[in-house]
């Protein structure tokens, strides 16, 4: 089982910065990539970014520019700088991990965190 633990949301105001952290925990062989969704109230969960373990990153296009996704393999940790945040990045941000749990692993599995709250005040 792997934990993901996620902290540094908050209330900020439009155009401040905040940054996410998330812990991940457990059994862990590798992890492979690591990634941040985030869903709005009353809209679906969607991808705001993700990182592979050799440091390769991905952005939803909205956020390229504003968003930088990176990682700490040592500490199996992965942050989300979000920059110039505007009310629409309002919503629950969660961390997803892709593990091999174990060196003998044919199969990578899936973990979510519980998310945080980020709410940008206009």
């Amino acid at each position: 089982q792997v934990q993901l633990v996620e902290s540094g949301g908050g209330l900020v105001q439009a155009g401040g910065s905040l940054r996410l952290s998330c812990a991940a925990s457990g059994s862990i062989f590798r992890i492979n990539a690591m990634g941040w969704y985030r869903q709005a109230p009353g809209k679906q969960r969607e991808l705001v970014a993700t990182i592979t373990s050799g440091g390769s990153t991905s952005y939803a296009d909205p956020e390229k520019g504003r968003f930088t996704i990176s990682r700490d393999n040592a500490k199996n940790t992965v942050y989300l700088q979000m920059n110039n945040l505007k009310s629409e990045d309002t919503a629950v941000y969660y961390c997803r991990s892709w593990v091999l749990p174990f060196r003998s692993s044919s199969v990578e599995l899936t973990y979510w965190g519980q998310g945080t709250q980020v709410a940008v005040s206009s």
